[in-house]
């Protein structure tokens, strides 16, 4: 398999540490808009079957001709999900398989954006899956951690846990700190600000998809491992859209625990405008709000000698098991950031994220994933996934029982 990964970030580059342990590829190029950056990764890795090239991600023809020059069979795109139609548009153009990690971003409801939806995330490419299908060819979508591994676990409990699932519920917390910063998001702030400040989903099998406002109906959840509780609250989110698309459940839902002082920052950058991705002219420079708070905080790529602690992303689904009782499963996977510094060289969040598109590129390269059309991670097999996760060192972990409380 030849790959292609647009986007070298924390994200792309923890890609390139998964991928450089596994032998199912012959050749993957690393590309990015700043061709510098791409090129010391590749030069840190020591190992010939990677590459570097420039590209521009917001430009669909520079990424088709970037496609085609690779004879790439499957184009990764870790960027921002600003770009997401670019690099699809690309893919769909030259025949390769896509995979993304986040889905094309959504558009509120003018009238009534904390009722209703408008645009949801992934609509633009859910649109074109008839012709995807048509074609033959895959686009396998949302396949990161959340959305990604908790979609995985959704199936996996479908298939062999449930005779029937009252709620899937995705729940992600952490007890990250980062030392001398007085805020540094451990993600992308971009994104972050996109997914925590639109007005989150929900879906129920008698109403269908409902909209609330941000960062509404928290509940206390113990994570496992070490990490405890944390309050978690509503996020708009992939899973919700594509999660009842396949599984057969009463409820969707999405929560994240953010921490008290983070959404506080959130609203405050809300309130002045400084999430707006509208360019605004400033001394006669044209300048998007958003990008300027990106510029000035910290990368979250390099806070990774900084960070102490432990990520968990993982999914409950409750209901009517196997054995006729009624309980309640969370299917986690657990990342501490000293291990994954240790052992890949990348913080933990983005190394988390990275593991997952690895894993389905090599069970896409062995035949053992097939599809065609625009298909999510819960519309495959995943006790395939999940073995090939625990032979990457990576286990998921099991708690039985519910564990939140209100």
């Amino acid at each position: 398999m030849r790959i292609l990964v647009v986007g070298t970030g924390g994200v792309g580059a923890a890609v390139a540490a998964v991928a450089r342990r596994r032998g199912f590829f012959e050749r993957l190029t690393l590309a990015d808009l700043d061709p510098d950056r791409p090129r010391r990764l590749v030069d840190s890795l020591g190992d010939d079957r990677f590459a570097a090239a420039a590209v521009d991600a917001s430009d669909a023809a520079s990424v088709t001709e970037l496609v085609r020059e690779t004879r790439a069979d499957a184009v990764l795109n870790a960027t921002d999900p600003r770009f997401v139609p670019q690099i699809f548009a690309a893919a769909a153009e030259t025949g390769a398989t896509y995979l993304d990690m986040a889905m094309t971003l959504s558009e509120p409801d003018p009238e009534r954006p904390y009722e209703r939806p408008g645009v949801k995330l992934g609509d633009a490419q859910f649109a074109e899956h008839g012709a995807w299908a048509e074609r033959g060819q895959l686009a396998l979508v949302g396949i990161g951690v959340e959305p990604g591994l908790s979609d995985v676990f959704a199936r996996h409990a479908a298939d062999s846990l449930f005779d029937e699932i009252d709620e899937v519920a995705v729940r992600d917390g952490a007890n990250l700190e980062v030392e001398g910063y007085d805020f540094a998001p451990t993600f992308s702030i971009w994104t972050t600000i996109e997914e925590c400040l639109n007005p989150p989903l929900v879906w129920e099998r008698e109403g269908g998809f409902r909209t609330t406002e941000p960062f509404s109906e928290p509940e206390v959840f113990e994570f496992p491992e070490g990490i405890g509780p944390v309050e978690c609250v509503n996020v708009e989110h992939e899973e919700v859209v594509l999660v009842p698309r396949v599984i057969e459940c009463r409820r969707v839902t999405f929560k994240y625990g953010l921490g008290e002082e983070f959404i506080g920052v959130l609203r405050t950058l809300h309130r002045l405008g400084l999430d707006s991705t509208r360019p605004v002219r400033v001394r006669g420079v044209e300048v998007a709000p958003r990008d300027v708070v990106a510029a000035a905080l910290p990368d979250p790529a390099t806070l990774g000698d900084r960070m102490r602690g432990t990520t968990c992303a993982g999914t409950l689904v409750t209901g009517r098991r196997k054995d006729g009782s009624v309980g309640a499963v969370y299917l986690y996977h657990v990342a501490d950031n000293e291990r994954c510094m240790r052992e890949y060289g990348h913080q933990a969040v983005v190394l988390q994220t990275a593991l997952n598109p690895v894993v389905a590129l090599e069970l896409l390269a062995e035949g053992v994933w097939q599809g065609a059309g625009v298909l999510g991670p819960e519309s495959f097999d995943a006790g395939p996934f999940l073995d090939l996760l625990a032979d990457y060192g990576e286990p998921h972990g099991v708690v039985e029982g519910d564990p939140r409380r209100p």
